[in-house]
C-alpha cells in the first residue's frame, strides 16, 4: 500500500461516520448510505489511482459537503419524498462520477496523481460545472415541488439528480481537479498551521490559565460574600467551580450567554477586568503568531536556492 493512503482511509471513513451520525436524523437509510458510499467511492479511487493521495483527501470532503448539501435540499424541496427515492437520488451523482472516472481513467490519473501545486487561477474554469448543479438546486427551492403529492416529489427528486448526475458524469475532469485542489489546499493550511502550532499551543496556554485565574478570583469571593453574588433564570446561585469555570470562559470570550450574572458591582468590576484583559492577550497573541510567520517566512526564503551564477 502506497504511503499516506492508510491515513487518507481513516480520514475519509471517520469523515463519513462523523457526518452519517449527524444525518441521522434524515431517516434509517441515508446514514448508511453516506457510509457505504464512502467505502464504495475510497475504494473505487484506491484501484483506480493507487498514488492519488491528494484526491482520496479532497474526495472525503466532496462527499460530506455533498451529503449536507442533499440532506438541506431534500428537506426544504422534497420533504415528502419517499425513502426509497431518496437513497437512488443520492446515489445517481456518486454512480455517474465513479463511472464516468472508470472510462477516463488513463487520463484523468495524470490529474490525480500530479504532484503539483495548487493554482489559483484556474478554479474558476475547472469549477464552471458548478453553475448547473447550483442552478437545479436552486430551481428546486423556488419551485412549489414541496407541495406536490409524495409520488411526484419523489420522482421530481429523482430528475433533478439525474440532471446533477449527468452534469458531474460530463465534467469529471472538473470534478478531479476540484477535488484535487481541496486536498492541496488543505494540505497547505495543515503545513502552515504545523509551523505556527508553538505561538498558538502558548496563547491556548496563557488564555487557559488567565480563565483558570479569574474562575478561582470568581470563586473565593462567592466563597466569602454573605449573600448570592450571581443569579441565574431561576434566582440566586451558589457558584460551584464549574459553574466559576463556565462564567470565566464566556466572559473573557464575550460570550455572555445570561445564564449566569454577576449581581455585585465588584464582581462587575471583576468580569469588567477580565474581559480587558483577554482582548489584551489576543492582541499580543495574533502579534506573536504574525511574527512568527514573518520569521518562518525570512527562514524559508534564505534556504532557497538563488539563481544559477550567484
Amino acid at each position: 500500500m502506497p504511503e499516506g493512503w492508510l491515513r487518507s482511509v481513516v480520514m475519509t471513513l471517520a469523515f463519513g461516520l462523523l457526518v452519517a451520525g449527524g444525518l441521522a436524523d434524515q431517516g434509517t437509510i441515508f446514514p448508511f448510505l453516506v457510509i457505504g458510499v464512502a467505502a464504495l467511492g475510497l475504494g473505487t479511487l484506491y484501484l483506480l489511482f493507487p498514488h492519488g493521495l491528494h484526491f482520496a483527501f479532497g474526495t472525503s470532503a466532496g462527499l460530506a459537503v455533498y451529503a449536507c448539501l442533499f440532506a438541506v435540499m431534500g428537506r426544504a424541496a422534497f420533504p415528502a419524498a419517499p425513502d426509497g427515492a431518496r437513497a437512488v437520488a443520492f446515489l445517481l451523482p456518486v454512480v455517474a462520477f465513479l463511472a464516468a472516472v472508470w472510462v477516463r481513467r488513463r487520463s484523468l490519473r495524470l490529474v490525480a496523481e500530479a504532484e503539483r501545486p495548487f493554482d489559483l487561477g484556474h478554479l474558476p474554469r475547472m469549477a464552471r460545472w458548478l453553475i448547473p448543479v447550483w442552478a437545479v438546486g436552486a430551481f428546486a427551492l423556488a419551485l412549489p415541488v414541496n407541495r406536490l403529492p409524495v409520488f411526484d416529489q419523489g420522482a421530481a427528486l429523482l430528475g433533478a439528480m439525474l440532471v446533477i448526475a449527468i452534469v458531474v458524469a460530463a465534467s469529471v475532469r472538473g470534478v478531479v481537479l476540484l477535488l484535487t485542489d481541496m486536498a492541496l489546499i488543505t494540505e497547505e493550511l495543515a503545513q502552515r498551521a504545523a509551523r505556527m502550532l508553538v505561538p498558538v499551543v502558548a496563547f491556548l496556554a496563557m488564555y487557559a490559565m488567565l480563565v483558570i485565574l479569574f474562575a478561582c478570583f470568581y470563586r473565593i469571593a462567592q466563597g466569602l460574600s454573605m449573600h448570592a453574588l450571581f443569579h441565574g433564570p431561576q434566582g440566586p446561585v451558589p457558584l460551584p467551580f464549574p459553574d466559576a469555570l463556565y462564567f470565566s470562559l464566556v466572559t473573557q470570550a464575550t460570550v455572555g450567554y445570561g445564564d449566569v450574572t454577576p449581581h455585585d458591582d465588584g464582581i462587575r468590576l471583576l468580569a469588567s477586568i477580565q474581559v480587558v484583559a483577554g482582548q489584551v492577550l489576543l492582541l499580543f497573541g495574533f502579534a506573536e503568531i504574525m511574527r512568527t510567520r514573518r520569521v518562518l517566512g525570512a527562514e524559508a526564503a534564505t534556504k532557497r536556492p538563488g539563481p544559477a551564477g550567484d
